[in-house]
């Protein structure tokens, strides 16, 4: 007897660490909702059927926006991919994080979103693209995956993962497609080229239009992935699920990614999460990709240091408010030398103002002068209508020459292409919004920067 006791005793630590792992499990998922997040990758708002395009039909999307909110003003913090995805994943602004141009990364020592959630006893997992490619891996996830260009069997393996995944702790699961970044695919059978839409900022030509064709291919393919991932969730994970899906910023067109054009900034969101999110709505609230980490953080019990730029977006989310920004804030630096065009912006619910910090500087993009490349073919198809047609000569210059100061009335103007910053009657606007944006630089200590080696425009 005395044996046995001994012999029970010695086993007693062993006994209450299990115990108290299993409390402490149960504790950890109680009352925490799942968390997917679904980033598309290069994927302009607009060119989806939930965001009113007649030329993309999105058919997940649609799905999705059945069941959840549609934001529809959803802004990135910056038109890049490594700014845009550092901003999200640590709640922080470029010159705050210290990611501002392309390829860069933020700073190690701040907290990125992983910690956050793991702190809440989360398992957090990101597949595919959801940092910047292999970056991922640098943010503290606790299992990372599939993070190379164009890796595009990482949304098959997430499924994968999720259908094997035995873990009783909560999950956020990050899932990045490529789609629809560049190399696009070949076109979608059926679909003829000239019954495309061209955006107004566009030079219409065969070839844009048939590249447009191919942006949409890649879309489709994107759209698959999301409802794939979308419907595994649902069944694997249960109805207290969170779902998000966004975009990084717009479309490698011009006047869109590398851009503070509406195309290159504004983002598709929606949110799905049943019993807390009413289906089928849509909201005007302005929101910016900075308060996704503080809203992940609340919606799973936590609270957001006060100190981020980011705000949550949860009283939106619950039908209580239908406002959460009065201002907007964007910045872009460069992507290599490719782009060097420091520019900043700000936009109220009317009103934008963008800041060219150097105006004497050529603006470029992989566009035209990567253009060898398949993807941009188009834009020799420009620059040949240039020579006889005035109107694409005009996209053009504008392409390459940016004044320091735009304004739009987006109101009246969508689609950007009337600037008002030197009319007169719009100097009392620009005096102000200019101030404001360039009093919120320096709180950032956002110091303009310049990234590579400029091209200097032509002196005329």
């Amino acid at each position: 007897m005395i044996r046995l006791f001994l012999r029970a005793a010695a086993r007693l630590p062993v006994l209450l660490t299990v115990a108290g792992a299993l409390i402490s499990l149960t504790l950890a998922a109680e009352g925490k909702p799942n968390i997917v997040v679904f980033l598309s990758d290069d994927h302009t708002a607009a060119d989806s059927s939930v965001y009113g395009s007649k030329d993309v039909v999105t058919p997940s999307m649609e799905r999705v926006a059945r069941d959840g909110l549609v934001f529809d003003r959803a802004f990135v913090a910056s038109p890049s991919c490594a700014p845009s995805r550092a901003a999200l994943l640590t709640g922080l602004m470029p010159a705050r994080n210290g990611a501002e141009a392309n390829h860069a990364r933020p700073d190690a020592n701040i907290k990125k979103l992983p910690a956050y959630l793991q702190e809440l006893g989360y398992e957090v997992v990101a597949i595919g693209k959801v940092g910047h490619y292999k970056q991922t891996a640098e943010y503290g996830f606790d299992y990372t995956a599939h993070m190379g260009y164009h890796e595009d069997v990482a949304v098959p393996a997430a499924l994968d993962w999720l259908r094997a995944r035995k873990s009783g702790k909560p999950l956020a699961l990050f899932v990045g497609t490529n789609w629809p970044h560049v190399p696009w695919p070949e076109p979608e059978a059926g679909k003829a080229a000239s019954e495309v839409v061209v955006p107004p900022t566009q030079v219409d030509t065969p070839a844009t239009r048939e590249a447009r064709l191919r942006y949409y291919a890649g879309i489709a393919r994107m759209d698959a992935e999301l409802g794939q991932v979308y419907d595994l969730a649902r069944e694997k994970l249960g109805e207290d699920t969170f779902f998000i899906h966004t975009s990084d910023h717009g479309a490698q067109f011009p006047f869109s990614k590398w851009t503070c054009y509406e195309s290159g900034i504004r983002s598709p969101l929606i949110v799905v999460w049943p019993g807390v999110v009413k289906p089928g709505t849509r909201t005007n609230a302005m929101v910016s990709w900075v308060d996704i980490l503080p809203t992940l953080l609340e919606a799973a019990g936590g609270t957001a240091p006060a100190d981020l730029d980011g705000r949550s977006f949860l009283p939106v989310l619950r039908g209580q408010s239908d406002s959460r920004r009065e201002k907007i804030f964007v910045t872009h630096s460069g992507d290599g030398n490719m782009n060097v065009y420091p520019t900043r912006a700000v936009r109220d619910r009317r009103w934008k103002l963008i800041l060219n910090l150097h105006p004497e500087f050529q603006f470029n993009t992989h566009v035209n002068k990567g253009r060898a490349r398949e993807e941009f073919y188009y834009w020799g198809s420009w620059t040949a209508k240039a020579e006889s047609d005035p109107a694409a000569a005009a996209a053009v210059k504008r392409y390459h020459q940016h004044p320091a100061l735009e304004l739009y009335d987006l109101e009246s103007d969508p689609a950007e292409l009337k600037n008002l910053a030197a009319e007169p009657a719009q100097a009392p606007r620009v005096k102000a919004m200019r101030a404001e944006l360039e009093a919120w630089m320096r709180v950032q200590g956002d110091e303009g920067r310049v990234y590579g080696n400029p091209t200097l425009l032509p002196v005329r």
